[in-house]
């Protein structure tokens, strides 16, 4: 029964930890100080071990690297569309847009098919994503309904994301950040 209880609670904590990896990033860490609070209460009262208290921070971590390698590679593949799609660098691509340009206006006549190639690459994801189990062919539907009208409303937007501390200094590229 207690270790049926250990796993319940490791696994409500690693839940909790997902939620945290969003808050943490938003809030400089502190979301994972409240974590380690928790689970350090968990441990004093008996309910879990160190070791299983480490082993959830671990997979936190190794969770927290793993999705920032992916949004990483995601980054690149959308940056390449959009590259390869209007025929200019990355670099020019991020002049024009801390200059304030929307991907619309750097496209010019070449919109239409900038906006062709993200929504087709956009549904590839999500085709790989359910071919590879990880989202049900429902949701894939309910995902790729949507996908038209958010690559537009990204491309026509001119207003790049702001920075930590509201400064306009990040470009954005359908959505993406890029890095100077």
């Amino acid at each position: 029964m207690k270790k049926k209880f250990v796993a319940v609670v490791a696994t409500t904590a690693m839940a909790l930890t997902v939620s945290a990896t969003s808050v943490a990033s938003a809030d400089h860490g502190k979301g994972k100080e409240k974590l380690g609070s928790l689970l350090s209460g968990l441990v004093s009262k008996g309910t879990i071990t160190q070791s299983q208290a480490d082993a959830i921070t671990m997979a936190l971590d190794d969770a927290k690297t793993a999705g920032k390698a992916v949004m990483d590679k995601n980054r690149a593949e959308h940056l390449a569309v959009i590259t390869s799609t209007l025929g200019i660098t990355e670099e020019a691509l991020k002049t024009r847009m801390r200059a304030g340009d929307s991907l619309a206006t750097i496209a010019g006549a070449n919109k239409d098919a900038l906006i062709a190639a993200l929504v087709a690459h956009e549904n590839k994801e999500i085709t790989d994503a359910q071919t590879a189990g990880k989202i049900t062919a429902d949701q894939a539907t309910k995902m790729k309904a949507n996908v038209t009208a958010r690559v537009t409303e990204r491309v026509n937007d001119p207003r790049p994301p702001r920075g930590p501390h509201g400064a306009k200094d990040q470009p954005a590229a359908a959505g993406l950040k890029m890095r100077a």
